[in-house]
């Protein structure tokens, strides 16, 4: 009866599903994004221009980056291990202010700049 229930649980793979590795990167933006929101730096950011600049970056749509969302989502362990690395890179950088080296102090290529 278990293995029933489960089997309906699963969602189907969207045609467009963003891959992975672009999906872990949405990931980490929105994380610093959100920060950005809550924190009120540079000005604050309205969600608006949040979700602009993703959809601009990653070429995506809304429809797309919440299908997706829910397609890896519905996968628990898979997405957990996409969450650590999430958090794995923002720790990174994180010790990267913390103890800057002359390398370390200019910001990625990938992190969030909303204008």
């Amino acid at each position: 009866m278990l293995s029933f229930f489960s089997c309906n649980n699963t969602i189907e793979k969207p045609k467009n599903l963003i891959e992975k590795d672009k999906m872990t990167k949405i990931l980490y933006d929105l994380s610093l994004l959100d920060a950005m929101k809550n924190q009120y730096i540079e000005g604050g950011i309205s969600n608006q221009k949040a979700n602009d600049y993703i959809y601009k970056k990653y070429k995506i749509d809304s429809i797309q980056l919440v299908q997706s969302n829910k397609y890896y989502a519905s996968d628990i362990e898979e997405y957990k291990k996409m969450l650590e690395e999430v958090k794995n890179i923002l720790d990174k950088e994180n010790n990267n202010l913390a103890n800057p080296t002359p390398n370390s102090i200019k910001p990625s290529d990938d992190q969030p700049r909303v204008e």
